[in-house]
């Protein structure tokens, strides 16, 4: 059989050898409690201080903005639901996303509803793009925080973060963005974009599971979500995960430093299956298409078909991909986010994503092109075949 071939980067990433490394010593001999004054406390508190500086260079911060988290969704939660906390008193009620954020953010905001909020969803065209009359609309001076992802999860969309995050700063809004899939794909820099929160995640870059960051500019009101201690200026309270964190900076450095190549490359690859995938199976549909993308996913829907059966199908021949977001218990069910973008149902239910990243080669692209046709092919009979 052929070698597996992984087409599931948006979901998580191998860790990178050199992220191992630099972790490893933490594991053994530098075990310390970065808040112990002995040795081994100084010395886990100085990888833990150094970690952090390395990781604010990569997102064009101070130290003592970013916040190591377990992972995106807790930096999603802390974002919208600390900052709307934090801020519900000045008036602010209200709270502003897009229809097809992850459901990180789509469930604090519905917590901020059960706890008396408003809760608003802005409109967003056929591909993606957040509308900007619905966003000039619904930012106003009554919305505490408003959240919008950089690069849809699903689709890979890319928003103009610097446009609407500079609208959001003219109303006083507090303005956070999901950048799980943006970070290492865009130039995700708080010196040049105005956002005032920004969320990353280690497993999307290189790093180990577990590990998370948030950006929150100097300033930014917000409310512990979590009691107990004093650690990281009291905003998250609890030991740090030092090796974690020296994981997380290393794969963010790797990751700034290979951006443009990465770009390039996926970029190059993406286009050569999209384009394989038109010739050979004239219906498909590539959602998001006429939307500026990421260059590592693309989602694709063939009439006639479903997901489950298309990725059971791939996998017994060596491919992995998805159905959308990982965050669904493996359960394939009508994406959100195309249901958002008014995909009928049925398209809706036939969506697979396939995500490139660092593991994809030229081969592995050609070979897809020949099999999803095929196995395409394969389901429209069975699905066109008479009863017995």
């Amino acid at each position: 059989m052929p070698e597996p071939i992984y087409l599931d980067h948006a979901a998580t990433t191998p860790v990178r050898a050199e992220v191992l490394d630099a972790m490893q010593p933490y594991f053994g001999p530098r075990f310390g409690n970065p808040s112990s004054v002995h040795r081994w406390g100084r010395e886990a508190r100085a990888a833990l201080d150094e970690a952090r500086e390395r990781l604010a260079r990569c997102l064009g911060a101070s130290p003592d903005e970013v916040c190591f988290t377990s992972c995106g969704t807790e930096a999603d939660n802390m974002a919208v639901l600390g900052v709307w906390r934090a801020r519900r008193a000045e008036g602010r009620p209200g709270v502003v996303a897009t229809p097809i954020e992850h459901k990180a953010v789509l469930a604090a905001a519905h917590e901020i509803a059960a706890e008396g909020g408003h809760e608003r969803l802005l409109a967003i065209s056929d591909d993606g793009l957040v509308d900007e009359a619905s966003f000039e609309s619904l930012v106003r001076e009554d919305v505490a925080v408003c959240s919008v992802m950089w690069v849809n999860n699903e689709i890979g969309v890319v928003q103009d973060i610097a446009r609407l995050a500079g609208i959001a700063r003219a109303r006083g809004v507090v303005f956070h963005t999901d950048a799980v899939q943006a970070f290492g794909k865009v130039d995700v820099d708080a010196r040049r974009t105005p956002f005032d929160l920004a969320s990353v995640s280690g497993h999307k870059i290189g790093a180990p599971k577990g590990i998370g960051a948030l950006y929150i500019r100097r300033g930014t009101p917000m409310q512990a979500l979590m009691f107990g201690g004093a650690q990281d200026r009291g905003r998250r309270p609890g030991t740090e995960n030092v090796a974690m964190a020296v994981g997380l900076a290393r794969a963010a450095e790797l990751a700034v430093a290979e951006r443009e190549h990465e770009w390039t490359t996926l970029a190059a690859l993406r286009d050569r299956l999209e384009a394989a995938f038109v010739e050979r199976i004239p219906d498909v549909v590539i959602h998001g298409r006429g939307a500026p993308r990421a260059p590592h996913i693309t989602n694709v829907s063939v009439p006639g078909t479903d997901s489950e059966s298309l990725l059971m199908a791939l996998d017994l021949r060596g491919v992995a991909c998805s159905a959308g977001s990982a965050c669904q218990s493996g359960a394939i069910t009508p994406s959100h986010v195309l249901s958002a973008l008014g995909v009928a149902p049925d398209l809706a239910s036939a969506a697979v994503r396939m995500s490139l990243g660092a593991l994809t080669t030229a081969a592995d692209i050609d070979r897809v092109a020949e099999l999803f046709p095929m196995l395409v092919a394969k389901a429209r009979g069975l699905a066109a075949a008479p009863a017995r």
